[in-house]
């Protein structure tokens, strides 16, 4: 048999010649030292783009809320977070109110209408357009007669079962009262009922031969005002104090929106009457029972008195009204005398009241907080020129 020489097994690298291995190495070195090492960083870079699948564990239940939570899970978010996310826009501020004046400060600033000032038929228009008149002039009370010389300016059940009168014999419209009322509130303003002359009447009274005939009248002239001869119906009878009690009865049910009543120094006997008598006590108990009566019939209206002081009202008018349980004193000071004196009482109680003769003392009362409030009688009787003379100073 012949012999054959055997294959080589494995890669054969044993038989390279050194001589090449020597020629490979030293390409390379000249390769490496022409176009140097690549980058690393760059290396390392590619290979963090590179994704590789990484198992995760299974996420453990936590009592914290989901800070991510998904939007079908999102509840609506809070008024807080909202403001978290934009800011929040904050309306604009409101101009400051315009301070007050010493005047507007007033409590009440009123004036006085007698009831004649609705005489002549006197129009719906005619008397709204005066309460705006008064409005446009300061004025935050209308003080209007509605009761004097002892019949009343509305149409009255009473009046006309005791006295056969319904009302006194001037010529009123039937609302001019619900129309004053109505317009006043409509201005912010208020409306006192005053009762005019309150339990004295004079011989132009259209009751006055009928309380003469009936022995209602206490003996004697009343002559509190030179020129003017008053009698005084005597409340100790109790058919006229019944008269008074019905009379404001009706009134404040009639008028379930007046805001008040008032009196005035006419509620009191002069003393100067004959006989001398102590009366004090009797018209104390009187006015109690009036006051009373009517809180029963409406409590929300208020019983206003405009009086002397409380030394001269006791003194010389048997008026003990601070005995009387009444809401609001005002101090009447319609003369010079003792005009300083006065204001220690006015100090004490609800104001003023004045007339136009007492206009220089106004700044000096506007500017006194402790003034609470101002009432004016016209005693010229015009009080639309006197409101307007009024506002004049005050300017």
């Amino acid at each position: 048999m012949s012999n054959q020489k055997k294959k080589p097994s494995g890669c054969g690298c044993a038989n390279i010649p050194i001589s090449l291995i020597l020629v490979v190495l030293g390409g390379g070195y000249w390769w490496f030292s022409q176009y140097g090492i690549p980058n690393i960083s760059q290396l390392f870079s590619k290979v963090q783009q590179i994704s590789l699948p990484i198992s995760t564990p299974t996420p453990i239940a936590s009592t914290k809320p989901n800070s991510n939570p998904t939007p079908s899970a999102s509840p609506s978010p809070s008024a807080t977070d909202l403001e978290k996310l934009e800011p929040a826009t904050q309306p604009a501020s409101p101009l400051p109110a315009k301070p007050k004046t010493p005047w507007e400060q007033k409590a009440i600033r009123g004036v006085y209408l007698s009831r004649y000032q609705i005489t002549n038929n006197a129009s719906e228009q005619t008397i709204r357009e005066r309460v705006r008149y008064y409005r446009s002039q300061g004025i935050n009370t209308i003080i209007h007669g509605v009761w004097g010389n002892a019949c009343t300016m509305y149409n009255s059940q009473v009046m006309q079962q005791t006295l056969g009168y319904q009302s006194c014999p001037n010529e009123f419209q039937d609302k001019w009262l619900d129309w004053l009322i109505d317009e006043a509130h409509k201005q912010g303003m208020e409306v006192h009922a005053y009762f005019e002359k309150g339990i004295k009447i004079d011989e132009n009274s259209p009751v006055f031969d009928l309380a003469v005939s009936r022995k209602w009248i206490v003996p004697g002239v009343d002559k509190t005002h030179p020129g003017v001869d008053h009698y005084v119906l005597d409340v100790e009878i109790p058919e006229v104090a019944d008269f008074f009690k019905n009379i404001l009865v009706e009134f404040v049910t009639k008028y379930p929106e007046i805001d008040a009543v008032q009196w005035d120094d006419y509620l009191g006997y002069h003393a100067e009457l004959p006989g001398k008598v102590d009366r004090t006590a009797n018209l104390t108990k009187f006015v109690q029972l009036l006051i009373s009566e009517m809180k029963q019939a409406n409590p929300s209206v208020s019983f206003d008195l405009c009086h002397h002081n409380p030394y001269w009202a006791k003194r010389y008018f048997a008026a003990d009204w601070q005995k009387w349980n009444v809401d609001r004193v005002f101090i009447q000071v319609y003369n010079e005398e003792n005009f300083q004196e006065e204001l220690k009482y006015v100090k004490q109680t609800d104001g003023i009241a004045i007339t136009e003769r007492q206009f220089h003392h106004l700044e000096n009362l506007v500017n006194n907080p402790e003034v609470k409030s101002i009432l004016i009688f016209p005693l010229d009787g015009q009080p639309e020129s006197t409101v307007s003379k009024l506002n004049n100073l005050l300017q």
